[in-house]
């Protein structure tokens, strides 16, 4: 049985006049993966907060094991900013010391890039005073999980990582022996990571077994219960269910609760989008012409982000745009708004933009605009319209769709400088959205939203009728909201990933082995870079045979490497240059396996 780290019994926590917790007990046990979900402002982080005794407990006992190590990465990090990143996450080990050790190289890698930390101007020797934010997250998240802990309870991780990052840190998290306790608004990454939900609501805290997915099958199920079928149909749950046992590529396949009833409950839900009919609908508000480029070259400064690019967004087109930082994603944005705002005539550095006579673009940024701290919500939003027309018959009152945004009626007469900062960025989603544009840029729309709010934006979206472009290091609102995905991989050009956001992880995953691995020796290359048909079973059993011979010495070769890093851990520069060897053969495998599962078809 597993032995229980911490415990919460009958525990208060009241801020004002509001009970953020009311009597929650809860526990949490060796090998748990726990996901934190809720509204902004319900709890979330208090909780978390008061379960590592960072905070104190109006009422109530909170227990830790004795003998348990607690690691906790909260959204305001405590690194010294006089201090380098080696100090801070390395400390004192030696050079040999640090290099020899595994895990140290992986969070290194996964997070930064390398091991010499390319994105910093001197490494591990970078002084963390004057880096950004989301720098400094990364280096606070570093240090966290480099440590030996028992428990890990981490408060918004995936912030500031891009899709890499996310993806990496899932797969290190799944690894690890620690038990985790995680908030965080990204469900892919509670899908990837966690079997069991804490659902934070009006002081209560709902527990679920298994992942997102799970809690969403469980909760839909629960509220079918408690409300009559009328209320049920007017759920918004309702949707996201349909969309997730349609086969969401965030979906995970562990156990359903209550499938059957599950399906009885979406059974008469549509597709989220009626994509004929918004194809339609957008082609009549917009024309045959969006943006058309021609041979353009979007540039930031004296750098160039993409060049020759050709190109044309359409009416009616969902695309979802992922790229490494710094690869242009925002550019092309700033570019095609610019282009948009001057009706054509501000043009890029080479190449040129044409914009379609209808077009009407709104724009949300990743700054949020600054507006009167004494207006009201709802004026703010009446400034721009009182009501707004969603297409296909359906139209909102300001205070309609304010509410819909998560802005109650008692909210919407809150000052706007008593906002928090996902509240403003809401409210500055929803300013765009009431001046009823036709194309629609979201640049990072998810930051600082809470997932019921997602939900209702995803809604939204889904009868939204317009050309729609979205960037977002959140692939589960990308993969929801978006029919394509595009991608900037760093070589100046847009590539179009059948696959998504699958591919395009495969694609950096093989740049980086080519990376590492500049020159592959000649007998490494022939069966698995050339994918020649088998004339017949016989030639594919024998170049099955040939692999498996392949992959066995493979197998002893990364053996005998890793009994060479651990003799010579003493030697910085060796150890890097069999840490290149063991991902040549890591990569090289990898090839080997997938033409063997191809040739396993023919033979």
């Amino acid at each position: 049985m597993a032995a229980n780290l911490v415990n919460l019994e009958a525990v208060d926590k009241v801020y004002g006049t509001r009970a953020l917790l009311d009597g929650v007990s809860l526990g949490v046990n060796e090998g748990d993966r726990i996901g934190v979900v809720g509204r902004n402002g319900d709890g979330k982080t208090t909780l978390i907060r008061i379960l590592a005794k960072l905070e104190e407990a109006d009422k109530g006992r909170v227990t830790h094991a004795g003998h348990v190590r607690l690691g906790v990465l909260t959204q305001h990090d405590s690194l010294d900013p006089a201090a380098t990143i080696r100090h801070e996450v390395i400390g004192d080990l030696a050079d040999h010391e640090w290099a020899g050790n595994a895990k140290i190289r992986d969070v290194l890698t996964g997070l930064f890039g390398g091991l010499d930390l390319p994105a910093f101007p001197q490494g591990l020797d970078t002084v963390i005073g004057p880096l950004s934010g989301g720098e400094r997250r990364r280096i606070a998240l570093a240090k966290l999980l480099i440590a030996d802990q028992d428990l890990i309870v981490l408060d918004e991780p995936t912030n500031h990582l891009d899709v890499e990052g996310i993806s990496w840190l899932a797969g290190h998290l799944r690894a690890r022996r620690s038990a985790l306790v995680c908030v965080t608004h990204d469900r892919w990454f509670l899908d990837q990571v966690c079997t069991r939900m804490w659902d934070v609501q009006r002081g209560t805290v709902h527990e679920y077994e298994g992942g997102y997915s799970d809690y969403v099958f469980a909760r839909a199920e629960r509220e079918r219960i408690a409300a009559t079928e009328e209320a049920k149909r007017q759920n918004l749950m309702r949707k996201e269910l349909a969309w997730l046992r349609r086969g969401a590529p965030a979906r995970t396949s562990k156990p359903r609760f209550r499938i059957e009833a599950a399906n009885e409950l979406i059974a008469d839900v549509p597709p989220p989008r009626d994509n004929a009919e918004l194809m339609k609908f957008a082609s009549s508000r917009l024309g045959k012409t969006v943006f058309d480029l021609e041979d353009v070259t979007v540039t930031a400064g004296p750098k160039q982000l993409l060049e020759h690019l050709t190109w044309q967004l359409g009416p009616g087109d969902r695309i979802g745009l992922v790229g490494v930082n710094g690869a242009g994603k925002t550019s092309l944005l700033r570019t095609l708004a610019e282009a948009a705002v001057s009706e054509g005539e501000k043009q890029p550095a080479a190449g040129r933009i044409v914009v379609g006579k209808t077009v009407k673009l709104a724009y949300l940024s990743q700054e949020v605009a600054e507006l009167a701290p004494t207006l009201r919500v709802l004026e703010a939003v009446q400034q721009v319209r009182d009501r707004v027309d969603l297409g296909k018959g359906r139209e909102m009152t300001a205070g309609q769709l304010c509410e819909k945004f998560g802005f109650t009626k008692e909210k919407q007469w809150t000052p706007v400088g008593d906002l928090s900062g996902g509240e403003r960025r809401r409210l500055q989603l929803l300013r765009l959205l009431m001046d009823e544009p036709n194309v629609l840029f979201l640049d990072e729309p998810t930051n600082d939203l809470d997932i019921q709010t997602l939900t209702q934006l995803e809604d939204l979206l889904d009868g939204w009728p317009g050309s729609l472009v979205v960037i977002s290091h959140d692939r589960y609102f990308l993969e929801r909201t978006t029919d394509r995905v595009l991608a900037l991989l760093g070589d100046r050009t847009l590539r179009m990933l059948p696959r998504g956001v699958d591919e395009y992880l495969e694609r950096r995953e093989r740049a980086a082995q080519a990376a590492a691995a500049p020159t592959v020796p000649a007998q490494a290359a022939p069966a698995a870079a050339k994918a020649k048909p088998a004339a017949d079973a016989r030639a594919a059993k024998k170049e099955l045979q040939k692999i498996e011979r392949r992959l066995d010495r493979i197998g002893e070769q990364e053996a005998k490497l890793h009994e060479r890093i651990a003799e010579q851990a003493t030697d910085f520069e060796a150890v890097a240059k069999l840490d290149a060897e063991l991902r040549e053969l890591a990569a090289e495998r990898e090839e080997l396996e997938t033409r063997w599962l191809e040739l396993a078809e023919d033979a």
